[in-house]
């Protein structure tokens, strides 16, 4: 499979910091943020990844991962998004990349304690469809959430005011080729962005999407909060930082 990273944006939320770089080339901990979601795409064995990224920055992701062979890649392809068009709108430039293979999406800003192999190899077995990953939050609000009954997902709601249930859907996502199907059909949200929730929810409409919950801690990083909750709980599991729960 391939796998698809998506760094785009401009990264308001933590401004000043991303007036002069791209969010997802910030740190956390001793790397650049954007190491830590293709680590987690190369743990779970895929070698051929494209990064799609925009905005004023754009070049340095080139000068710091040049063809990925830090990561041990075959190589790492590149798309530029213009504007703010959304997850969705940016996953849709790695059509051609992608072709007709199942493929694994990634956020750019999302760290993850697990390593995802189990459910990536899950996914090639799966016959068609998509497979999201969940974890269980407290301010699940903040998150595109997934309504549960009888071991389903039967609907995701983005940013609900009183959510069904703690289940964040976590910003990694395993997709067959109807995602660009599904892209092509998408009407811009109130927004303005094409809206993954609503690719993830016409898979939900078909039957086709399953789900596995983390066990492992999960962050996104693009508030200034979620930023430094990423370099502590890296921190702690990669470095010499004890824990503050401890």
């Amino acid at each position: 499979m391939k796998g698809v990273v998506l760094a785009g944006g401009l990264g308001t939320r933590l401004e000043p910091l991303t007036r002069v770089t791209n969010k997802h080339l910030l740190p956390v901990y001793d790397k650049p943020m954007i190491f830590y979601p293709i680590q987690t795409l190369v743990s779970a064995g895929i070698r051929e990844i494209m990064l799609v990224t925009g905005g004023r920055n754009a070049g340095d992701f080139l000068r710091l991962l040049g063809n990925g062979e830090d990561f041990g890649l075959k190589a790492i392809h590149y798309a530029y998004q213009k504007g703010e068009g959304g997850i969705a709108e940016a996953l849709g430039l790695a059509r051609h990349f992608v072709g007709k293979e199942k493929h694994v999406v990634i956020l750019g800003d999302n760290i993850l304690g697990d390593d995802i192999s189990d459910f990536v190899s899950a996914f090639e077995k799966q016959k068609s469809g998509a497979k999201i990953l969940l974890k269980q939050v407290e301010d699940a609000e903040r998150f595109g959430v997934a309504e549960i009954s009888n071991g389903r997902v039967v609907r995701i709601t983005e940013k609900p005011k009183n959510p069904k249930s703690k289940f964040a859907v976590t910003g990694v996502y395993m997709y067959d080729q109807q995602v660009f199907k599904f892209i092509d059909s998408l009407k811009p949200s109130q927004r303005g962005e094409l809206e993954i929730t609503d690719v993830n929810n016409a898979y939900i409409e078909r039957g086709e999407l399953t789900y596995e919950t983390l066990n492992g801690f999960w962050t996104d990083a693009g508030t200034f909060e979620s930023l430094l909750r990423a370099n502590i709980l890296v921190a702690e599991k990669f470095g010499n930082l004890k824990s503050a729960h401890a």
